[in-house]
């Protein structure tokens, strides 16, 4: 489905005039939620601390999760305290839950449990992101929260905005939704605080993220090391090409590449038939869902964000203005 959905929104496909009726409506509908938000009919939630969003005007994964990990690195490292709050989409969590070492990814939703695992810091998930940071300030010791998405959730008040943008496809057909990726108009991008472009060339105006491979880490054994002749990749991700593409790029040979659908659940029976002798090598984000049940030959690629000094400058600059 979702390979079809991206042949719509990102290669042409002539089903978008179809629903192109629907991606009026959806924009009917977006802009009337926004105006009753700007004139004050709905109530935004505002917190003591700062919030930022890390979020897209894209439908889809783009690299919010890197971000999210850079910036809990960032903000440490200059003396902040910070504390993340998600959706937790795709997990069984109801009400709000704050993450810990027992919770899997089936309980919190694979990106919270990633980042948590990645960097120990104090998250909650909650479908109603003002509530989840209400709790994240009553149980936690936080002076700085991020939103891991939620750029369209204006009933929480935020103080510096981050959209991130898929380098490679951008905004696809730069129509809404269902005709194209978009959840809100282009022009959403020149009322955030920075636009991130992960990968490919950044225009004027925008800041360069690129995704820089670790070694690749064997689910069951972290001692071993993967040879990269001859392996197969899966992905379940909102753009798998980009990891394939990591892949080559870092020198691995790919007898096979399977891509499937993002936030995918997966059971050992799937994965094993991938392959039963080749090493198996995964995303991180889909290695937190299997490693319950990791074979010997299960390895995953960790990424980290990489960002230009002057993007950490303008950001630290706005929180201290912000105090």
């Amino acid at each position: 489905m979702q390979g079809f959905v991206n042949k719509i929104w990102y290669q042409g496909h002539w089903l978008q005039w179809v629903l192109l009726p629907l991606s009026w409506l959806f924009g009917l509908i977006t802009v009337i939620r926004v105006s009753l938000f700007k004139l004050g009919l709905k109530k935004q939630t505002q917190l003591p601390v700062p919030v930022i969003i890390v979020g897209n005007i894209t439908a889809g994964g783009s690299g919010k999760t890197p971000m999210v990990i850079y910036l809990i690195e960032l903000l440490r490292s200059h003396g902040y305290k910070p504390g993340v709050i998600s959706r937790g989409y795709g997990s069984n969590a109801v009400g709000e839950v704050s993450v810990t070492n027992t919770h899997s990814a089936s309980d919190v939703g694979d990106e919270p449990a990633m980042i948590y695992q990645r960097t120990k810091v104090p998250f909650v998930v909650g479908a109603q992101r003002s509530k989840a940071a209400q709790q994240l300030l009553n149980d936690f010791d936080v002076d700085i929260i991020i939103s891991d998405d939620g750029l369209q959730h204006y009933a929480l008040a935020r103080d510096i905005e981050i959209a991130i943008v898929d380098g490679i496809r951008r905004l696809g057909n730069n129509r809404l939704i269902p005709a194209g990726p978009l959840r809100e108009p282009k022009t959403r991008l020149s009322s955030v605080d920075f636009v991130v472009v992960n990968g490919g060339n950044s225009e004027d105006n925008e800041f360069s993220m690129q995704l820089k491979p670790n070694r690749p880490i064997s689910l069951s054994d972290e001692s071993q090391k993967l040879c990269k002749n001859n392996v197969v990749a899966f992905a379940g991700i909102g753009n798998p090409q980009r990891f394939f593409d990591t892949l080559i790029q870092q020198g691995f040979e790919l007898e096979e590449t399977v891509e499937f659908e993002d936030h995918q659940k997966y059971t050992q029976i799937q994965i094993s038939s991938i392959s039963d002798s080749l090493p198996i090598i995964m995303t991180e984000k889909d290695a937190i869902k299997c490693k319950d049940f990791a074979q010997s030959n299960w390895w995953y690629l960790p990424v980290d964000a990489k960002l230009p000094s002057n993007f950490d400058k303008e950001l630290l600059e706005r929180l201290t203005n912000k105090d």
